[in-house]
């Protein structure tokens, strides 16, 4: 257990550190520095290597099975593969906290060291702020969420990691998600840095733009992972269920988003600095308030591993110090800037990323609202209602039609002043004919609803107008194309996938079958076999098309030892038309199981899209600008 007592300390010198970093900047700002000789950059280091210290001696723990440690006894088992193990550090509370940790310490280092071209006093101001962060978690950690606390007598066996957790995307998806949640943290402490030192302007936008499309991309990869571990892991064959924890990942990089587009105007035309400030606020601080509800136990999710109301209290008075100081900073210092009010024409460039900002600000508000308002009815009112897909669906998609048609046009538009009306005309005729496309499309099906025919006409148009802009030649930001089109692929996925998805729900036993379409599902047989930490229940179904060829599909029941969870493990065929999606569950007269058969189609799109999205921002990212 000598690990545990390297870990505990570790984690204290860094907090010590903390305080050490905010006298050699105060030192520093008052000129004073002749007075230390320490150098700031060591010991911003060497914060950093003690969290790592820490880290590594908990993973340590966790290899080793040592359940004298309380966070390895309670989320590890000497049956669980070794994988496991080391991704069962942060499947829980407590160590996921210390890898945020770790991410936030490493990025605070990363920024001292790439930000030689800033003045002197925009770093210190910026590390003063990440410091106050840093020292809040630290608290946090250690006070309420102790990663190397002690269990007395030892126990010789752990209580295991959750099953559902025990799948290799989620292992990954964790650590990419939390570098897109605190790399916010960057972005935060450098726009109040900024706007206190009178700086906002074209220059620090373009300092700042590699940290707001860096984080973008892990936010987007982590968002991503997760979708794709729902989709396949929860048996429910669905990608994004507007589950509580879904929408905390979706507001900041919604946010985001925005708050990237406006940097881009900011940069160009020294514009919407006010804008770029507060969104850089508001990513961040829905990047803490996420935290808050996963950790408090406040929100119902199958994603949340945490009921610990003491430390929600914590970090939502945390949370309301973090506001309260950005809004008093922001509206002390907001008159001193000469933020440009420049005006630019109604179709230019500017004007469509600022109207699509609008239509942001309100999908993040119904995100918002849907996500919160259950939590404050129950305090106020001690009612409980769910909020779910109806909800979403029905405040979003009429505004996001237009918000598509916005998108499709903006980026064939001029900065400051555009005069090629004839093209205008010529976009609105192609979308003329995308309506009339959309309504012969869904006449086949029998879903001619206006809403419908709209949706599907704007996203068709978003789509052939940036695979129209892909084609081009000599592109001033291929990045920005490529991104572009991927969303578009997205959207046209999405909505093609809800519109034509097919399934079947119905209990079937050994020998049975079901009539689907112009599919014959055949019932065969169950196999039963062991693996390291489970049992397995395979069931072999054939389902027949209507010339006779005949598939198997494998779905798995798995009922692991520790703890003792029954789960479902869908079997996917995917092709570049459709995923063939199916899934069985015990119930309670075991000689019958529930069967969910769905057909998905264009699944692998959805993927394909969001990672061509990712690949625009990483050319934008490692581009080189002057």
């Amino acid at each position: 257990m000598i690990y545990n007592y390297i870990g505990s300390f570790s984690i204290i010198i860094s907090l010590l550190l903390s305080i050490f970093i905010f006298l050699k900047i105060f030192l520093e700002l008052k000129n004073l520095s002749q007075f230390s000789n320490i150098n700031l950059k060591q010991l911003i280091f060497f914060q950093f290597f003690f969290v790592l210290v820490g880290f590594i001696s908990l993973l340590v723990l966790f290899i080793n099975s040592e359940f004298g440690n309380i966070t390895v006894f309670n989320n590890s088992h000497t049956t669980k593969p070794m994988f496991y193990k080391i991704s069962g550090l942060w499947g829980n509370h407590e160590g996921s906290l210390l890898l945020w940790m770790l991410i936030l310490t490493s990025i605070n280092l990363v920024y001292f060291l790439t930000s030689n071209s800033r003045s002197i006093n925009e770093r210190l101001v910026t590390l003063i702020f990440q410091q106050i962060i840093i020292f809040g978690f630290l608290i946090f950690l250690i006070f309420t969420s102790n990663p190397f606390s002690e269990v007395f007598p030892i126990p010789k066996e752990g209580l295991g990691l959750n099953p559902i957790l025990q799948d290799p995307i989620l292992a990954i998806h964790p650590p990419v998600l939390y570098i897109g949640y605190v790399s916010t943290s960057i972005i935060f402490s450098s726009s109040l840095s900024s706007i206190i030192l009178g700086n906002v302007n074209s220059s620090w936008a373009g300092h700042i733009k590699k940290w707001i499309i860096g984080t973008w991309i892990f936010l987007t990869g982590g968002i991503l992972l997760g979708s794709i571990w729902a989709y396949y892991e929860l048996g429910w064959g669905g990608f994004w269920f507007w589950d509580p924890v879904e929408n905390i990942s979706l507001m900041p990089w919604i946010s985001l988003t925005a708050l990237l587009h406006c940097i881009l105007v900011l940069n160009k035309r020294s514009a919407l600095g006010s804008w770029s400030i507060i969104l850089s606020i508001t990513t961040f601080t829905l990047s803490i308030c996420g935290t808050f509800l996963v950790r408090s136990g406040i929100l119902n999710s199958v994603h949340t591993f945490a009921n610990d109301p003491e430390r929600g209290l914590y970090i939502l008075l945390f949370l309301f110090f973090i506001i309260f100081m950005s809004l008093i900073i922001y509206f002390f210092y907001e008159e001193k800037l000469n933020f440009s009010n420049k005006s630019f024409g109604l179709i230019t460039k500017e004007s469509h990323i600022l109207i699509n900002n609008w239509f942001l600000m309100y999908f993040l508000s119904v995100i918002l609202i849907g996500t919160v308002y259950p939590i404050f009815l129950e305090v106020i009112a001690n009612q409980k209602i769910s909020v779910g897909p109806p909800f979403f669906n029905k405040l979003i998609i009429p505004f996001l039609i237009p918000f598509l048609i916005f998108m499709s046009i903006g980026p064939n538009l001029a900065w400051i002043k555009s005069k090629k009306f004839e093209k205008k005309f010529i976009l609105f005729l192609f979308l003329i004919i995308n309506l009339i496309l959309s309504y012969l499309i869904l006449n086949l099906i029998g879903k001619t609803q206006l809403t419908s025919i709209l949706l599907l006409a704007a996203s068709f148009y978003l789509f052939f107008i940036s695979f129209k802009d892909l084609l081009k030649k000599g592109h001033k930001n291929p990045s920005q194309v490529i991104s572009h089109f991927g969303f578009s692929l997205l959207i046209l996925s999405i909505i093609l996938n809800a519109l034509f998805s097919k399934e079947i729900i119905t209990n079937l036993k050994v020998g049975e079958q079901v009539q689907f379409k112009n599919n014959k599902i055949i019932f065969k047989r169950i196999d039963v076999s062991s693996e390291t930490n489970y049992e397995k229940i395979t069931g072999l179904f054939i389902i027949k098309n209507q010339k006779n060829i005949s598939e198997q599909f494998l779905p798995e029941i798995r009922i692991y030892n520790q703890p003792q969870v029954i789960t479902s493990e869908a079997f996917i065929k995917t092709s570049i038309f459709k995923d063939r999606f199916l899934v069985i569950n015990p119930i309670k007269d075991k000689t019958y199981f529930n069967v969910r058969y769905q057909e998905k189609p264009l699944m692998i799109w959805i993927w394909i899209s969001t990672i061509l999205i990712i690949i625009g921002g990483s050319i934008n990212f490692l581009k080189n600008e002057k």
